[in-house]
């Protein structure tokens, strides 16, 4: 006893000789405790030895009782429990281990086949499958694009591009959704699990022999819950619970991976064709900067002839006085100033008239082809049209720039100052550039100071071009990291010299982290065609215009533009304004509704009602309803943008004119908006989710009352979704315009303002209804005939086109008097298109002449002009013109306009 239980002896047993009664029985008591404890202890001290060195398949038994038979419970217990974690820890080991490690292998893959080679020949071991099939999604059509974006119809099939142990005929290697388990899969986006297939379902073959699999499991490949592909795996034997959740993981990674090879692709694509248009764009510029050296060159030889002048005067007049000499020297220099100016504004003109000239025939002819309304051109043709529509489209707007500059220049750009308020300034921005960045991947934030004012009183037009050219800029030079705008109170001194500090001034800073600026660079990017990167073999497009024109239009509002640059960091262009001008006082006072909160609500128009501004009682309201996801979003800022373009025509006098938006997130808003007021026009966002879009539409069908409302409709041209057609068909049954260009939509929504009643603007033709019925004349326009007076024969050739497309007689006359003749010997000339700019006797005198005859009081006239220079327009209408359009002419909004006048 003294062994076993004190001293830890074990196997001990008591042997007394000659012992007999009491004495025995308490020998065989204690030999026989001495072994039960033995016995216990060395299987308990044997299953703790077996599980310190990892084995867990033993346990105690032995017979016990008592606490030593809990004790021997809880230690097997313990050994279960420790079995099973360990178990479990293994199984997560092998999940994650092969996660990585695949997930590794298709990190930097950019080939497709590659990708599905080498997930079946690793996935398909790993879950112990003996085969597998790896499906993508195409177009169907035959393209190898991946999605399920589909092609012309929308449809698309899985194709095999990878697989494991697969033997030639057995198996189908393409499917369309819904046929057998791999289109039912990619229909459902579901797993599908087949256990104890059928015989003959699929033979798995070797060199030894061949046998059908026991389990199939099909599991689709899903990116942000879009069908990128299907995996079919077959195996002997069943497949775990790890094994599934194995596969479902790394279902995501693959979807992933394919999404991201796929866009790359995209990318690339992409970039090839901005590469081509860059190095069109180079070619323009150069043959710009050719003219401009022609320009330079002119101004240098008139120098030098003034230079020769002044020599002679100083020469002829050397015994004058000192004083007098120099007075006359510099008036001299001077008017030398000033008719040079002059000459460099007439120049510009001219050569603006010169160029759009030939742009207008060239974009007419263009937008002829790319419409193929013949169906004779094949579509590589028609690629080739709309490449040239396009080019001229930018060298328009190259143009424009110029004229922008030169404005500057001149003294001729007009300043509006008006109360602008930043959040919903900054809403502008951000709806703006998000998409921009958005593709970029770039981080995009948009942040104030807290001590920043609520308003400031600006040009508010003039403001959002200096912003949108330096946010155009930071997002074209970053390709990686983000760009920032912060507004913030300037201090004293960072301002700029020559800046006024009799105010506080606000900081608008861009800041990117893009290529970057030289230091001795940065002052030269602010010169006409000038670009941080100005080689042949520069990476980024541009004219160079956009900061020359920022600088000058900044310094109009009394600020100023500054650079900062690190090369290969980042740069940070700082636009500094004043809260307020002192040659501001005397400007009319601002309506404070401007500054109202985009929140405020109305007691009749519902969330998001805005007065832009509040209307006095002399005023014709002209109400519009922008109906679109977002409150106060994108297209409330282009209905506002235009508010502040709409010209509005008064009848009596002191009468002013006045726009009210009202904004609506649904159908059922937008319903109770028409209910309480009347409206001149909708602005519909088609991109709504759950068909708010044709909900509203399908309301507006069911009340005859408001038959006759406009509806211009902003198609987004990246989004093609099965609304479409519906839509189109609606715009062929009422009122419903498609407009997928925002600048276009401006304008519609300014001209259907405009409007003397709701509708009596006509709405555009959708494009593709144009291209569709374009050999059929229109109704109201068929055996109309118009005059067309122009010396540009080009002119005469493209217009003609347009106007006899839609059924209409056309006649020509070179200049004004012939126009005027041709007029009286046709009595049935129902309109007049008339240029401008012509010989002998121009398009003004011969307007203003006609309008004299009793007979052509009322005959519509619209001036067609291309010189765009300021007052213009105001020339046009004075001497008796109807309506003023500029070339290029855009044929759609030519024909609306012609329709409008001949069906007044």
């Amino acid at each position: 006893a003294r062994e076993v239980g004190t001293e830890g002896i074990l196997g001990g047993q008591a042997r007394v000789r000659d012992v007999d009664g009491t004495w025995r029985d308490l020998t065989e008591s204690v030999n026989e405790m001495a072994g039960n404890l033995t016995r216990q202890v060395r299987a308990i001290a044997a299953v703790a030895t077996a599980v310190t060195r990892g084995d867990l398949s033993l346990k105690v038994d032995v017979d016990a009782a008592g606490e030593i038979q809990v004790l021997q419970d809880n230690i097997n217990t313990m050994i279960v429990n420790l079995r099973d974690t360990t178990l479990a820890n293994k199984e997560q080991d092998w999940l994650k281990g092969n996660l990585a490690r695949i997930s590794a292998l298709m990190q930097g893959r950019r080939d497709l086949d590659d990708v599905a080679s080498l997930i079946m020949s690793e996935l398909t071991p790993v879950v112990s499958a003996q085969h597998g099939a790896f499906f993508l999604a195409v177009p169907a059509g035959g393209t190898t694009e991946i999605g399920t974006d589909g092609g012309a119809d929308g449809s698309y099939e899985l194709r095999m591009r990878g697989s494991y142990a697969y033997a030639g005929g057995q198996m189908p290697i393409s499917f369309r959704p819904g046929e057998g388990l791999i289109g039912a899969v990619a229909e459902e986006k579901r797993t599908i699990l087949v256990e104890n297939t059928p015989p003959g379902y699929l033979k798995i073959s070797s060199g030894l022999g061949e046998a059908p699999p026991a389990h199939v499991i099909v599991l689709p490949v899903l990116f942000e819950g879009k069908v990128l592909g299907v995996i079919e795996l077959a195996s002997f034997t069943p497949f775990t619970q790890i094994q599934k959740d194995f596969l479902s993981q790394i279902a995501e990674m693959i979807g992933t991976s394919v999404n991201t090879i796929s866009v790359n692709s995209k990318t690339e694509m992409l970039l090839k064709q901005s590469q081509e248009m860059t190095e069109q764009l180079r070619e323009r510029s150069d043959e710009l900067e050719n003219r401009q050296k022609a320009l330079q060159a002119a101004n240098a030889e008139l120098e030098e002839k003034a230079e020769l002048l002044a020599q002679q005067n100083r020469d002829i007049e050397v015994k004058n006085t000192e004083i007098e000499e120099a007075r006359q020297v510099l008036e001299e220099r001077a008017e030398q100033l000033a008719v040079s100016m002059r000459y460099k504004s007439e120049f510009l003109a001219n050569m603006s008239h010169e160029l759009r000239t030939p742009l207008n025939s060239l974009l007419i002819l263009a937008k002829l082809l790319a419409d193929n309304a013949d169906e004779n051109l094949s579509p590589k043709q028609v690629e080739f049209a709309e490449t040239i529509h396009g080019a001229g489209s930018d060298l328009l707007q190259l143009i424009n720039d110029i004229l922008d500059l030169s404005k500057v220049e001149a003294g001729k750009m007009d300043i509006n100052p008006e109360r602008v308020h930043l959040p919903q300034l900054l809403e502008y921005v951000d709806a703006t550039f998000r998409p921009m960045t958005t593709q970029k991947s770039l981080d995009f934030t948009v942040t104030t100071a807290p001590d920043a004012p609520d308003d400031l009183l600006t040009d508010d037009s003039r403001l959002r071009q200096i912003l949108r050219n330096l946010l155009s800029n930071a997002v074209k030079f970053t390709e990686r990291g983000g760009v920032e705008l912060r507004i913030e109170p300037a201090t004293a001194p960072e301002l700029p010299a020559g800046v006024s500090r009799r105010g506080p001034m606000l900081a608008f800073r861009v800041r990117d982290t893009g290529i970057g600026i030289p230091e001795q660079q940065l002052e030269s990017v602010f010169g006409a065609f000038q670009q941080a990167d100005g080689t042949t073999s520069r990476k980024y497009g541009g004219t160079g215009l956009g900061l020359s024109i920022s600088r000058e239009i900044a310094q109009l509002l009394g600020g100023a533009v500054t650079a900062e640059s690190t090369p290969g960091q980042g740069s940070t262009f700082t636009l500094y304004l004043p809260v307020s001008r002192a040659d501001y006082e005397d400007a009319p006072p601002v309506d404070e509704a401007v500054t109202a909160s985009p929140e405020s609500t109305s007691a009749t128009g519902g969330p998001g009602r805005r007065d832009t501004p509040a209307l006095p009682a002399q005023r014709r309201t002209r109400r519009l309803l922008v109906i679109e996801e977002r409150p106060n979003g994108l297209l409330s800022l282009v209905a506002e943008s235009a508010d502040r373009d709409f010209a509005p025509h008064p009848h009596a006098p002191g009468e002013r004119g006045g726009i009210q938006v009202v904004g609506a997130t649904s159908s059922r808003e937008a319903a109770a908006a028409l209910a309480s007021d009347a409206f001149h026009c909708v602005v519909l966002e088609l991109d709504m989710p759950d068909g708010e879009a044709l909900r509203f539409l399908d309301a507006l069908d069911g009340d005859p009352a408001l038959s006759s409302l406009p509806v211009l409709a902003h198609n987004n041209p990246r989004v093609r979704t099965g609304r479409e057609e519906a839509l189109r068909e609606r715009a062929a049954s009422r009122r419903v315009e498609l407009l997928s260009s925002l600048d276009e939509l401006r304008e519609r929504i300014a001209l259907h303002l405009s409007a003397e009643q709701p509708g009596d603007v006509l709405p555009l033709v959708h494009p593709d209804a144009r291209q569709q019925d374009a050999h059929v004349p229109d109704g109201d326009l068929a055996g109309r005939t118009v005059l067309v007076v122009d010396d540009d024969a080009r002119n005469l050739f493209a217009l003609s086109g347009v106007l006899e497309l839609h059924g209409m007689r056309v006649l020509h006359a070179e200049d004004g008097r012939k126009g005027i003749d041709a007029l009286t010997g046709n009595a049935d000339v129902d309109l007049i298109l008339m240029d401008v700019m012509m010989p002998e006797l121009d398009g003004y005198a011969a307007t203003a002449e006609i309008r004299r005859m009793p007979a052509y009081e009322a005959l519509p006239i619209i001036a067609v002009t291309a010189k765009a220079m300021p007052g213009d327009r105001e020339k046009s209408l004075a001497a008796g013109a109807s309506d003023y359009v500029t070339k290029p002419v855009d044929a759609d909004d030519l024909i609306a306009r012609v329709r409008h006048w001949l069906t007044r």
